[in-house]
């Protein structure tokens, strides 16, 4: 027996499918996501397969909106470079929040959240009992030149910044100018935001391969698309926390991950992950698979957390 629809009724049916995907936290749009209660856990990862030899890991991470180090952790057997034609590779597009104070995020504000241990940006903004999350990676300060963990500010919306180099950048290479104007040689790109602590900036770039890397001297780069995207939707006197948390524990539909990154402060992650599952009384850990998820098979995306406990053993 078969059925025939109107027009109408099908783009109704076709428009109804997308609110429940929506809803369901199935579908995001560029980059947007709804989490629910208290799930913390978001995004799902993707396969790709490499369609020729030319094609590299650093493209594709363009492509998806992820940084060098994103793309590189998920898949630690392939050649950034040279992947090699037919090789099916991890999209790593699933992510865990990072823990901050409540008193940080109150009732309809939004707040940028920067996570320098996995070289990622969320904005964050709650509404009753949901929270709508945005994420985009980063460049951040070379070792020497760290970018601050702390709670700051945005004090200034600049577009089409004038770099003025700091005589600091200038004592290290003295055939810069006193500035840079707008244009494809600025390395503050199409836009800048300037935080409280005014030294520093979350801005573009004009090297978008320095996304994911340590590569600055201490202000935080976006590719072009995405600054464009956060200088719209923040405003003047939004706050800024940043802080450093290479292990994260979260939650979806009442199951727990584990996102490790991989530490470059010289923080123990072993303790590090402790610390974080102590405020879960009811885990008990295997310290030795989590001592082996922490320090080899750390992929930089959540993983079920029941893969280091007890009682899956």
């Amino acid at each position: 027996m078969s059925y025939k629809i109107s027009k109408k009724t099908f783009f109704f049916l076709i428009s109804l499918l997308v609110l429940i995907l929506i809803s369901s936290n199935l579908y995001a749009f560029s980059g947007a996501y709804i989490l629910k209660n208290d799930d913390t856990v978001f995004g799902f990862n993707q396969y790709y397969t490499i369609k020729d030899d030319k094609e590299t890991l650093v493209e594709l991470a363009i492509k998806y909106d992820l940084g060098y180090n994103e793309i590189v952790s998920a898949n630690p057997q392939f050649d950034p470079w040279y992947p090699g034609k037919g090789k099916r590779v991890i999209i790593p597009t699933s992510w865990i929040l990072p823990v901050i104070p409540d008193e940080y995020l109150k009732e309809d504000k939004q707040i940028i959240v920067i996570n320098l241990a996995e070289l990622r940006l969320y904005l964050i903004k709650k509404s009753k009992d949901k929270r709508y999350v945005i994420t985009f990676p980063l460049g951040i300060g070379v070792e020497g030149l760290d970018t601050p963990t702390g709670s700051f500010r945005i004090i200034e919306k600049k577009k089409n910044p004038v770099w003025y180099v700091p005589e600091s950048i200038r004592k290290e290479d003295p055939e810069l100018p006193p500035f840079v104007p707008p244009g494809p040689d600025n390395p503050l790109g199409r836009y800048a935001l300037r935080l409280s602590n005014p030294s520093y900036l979350i801005h573009g770039t004009n090297k978008p391969l320095g996304i994911g890397r340590r590569v600055s001297h201490g202000c935080i780069r976006m590719y072009p698309q995405d600054i464009e995207k956060l200088y719209k939707m923040v405003k003047i006197g939004d706050p800024v926390y940043i802080l450093y948390q290479p292990v994260k524990i979260g939650k979806r539909n009442n199951i727990f991950y584990i996102e490790v990154e991989k530490s470059f402060n010289g923080k123990n992650l072993l303790q590090e992950a402790v610390n974080t599952l102590r405020k879960f009384n009811e885990l008990k850990i295997d310290t030795r698979e989590l001592y082996r998820l922490l320090y080899y098979d750390s992929l930089g995306f959540p993983v079920p957390l029941r893969k280091v406990l007890v009682s899956s053993r």
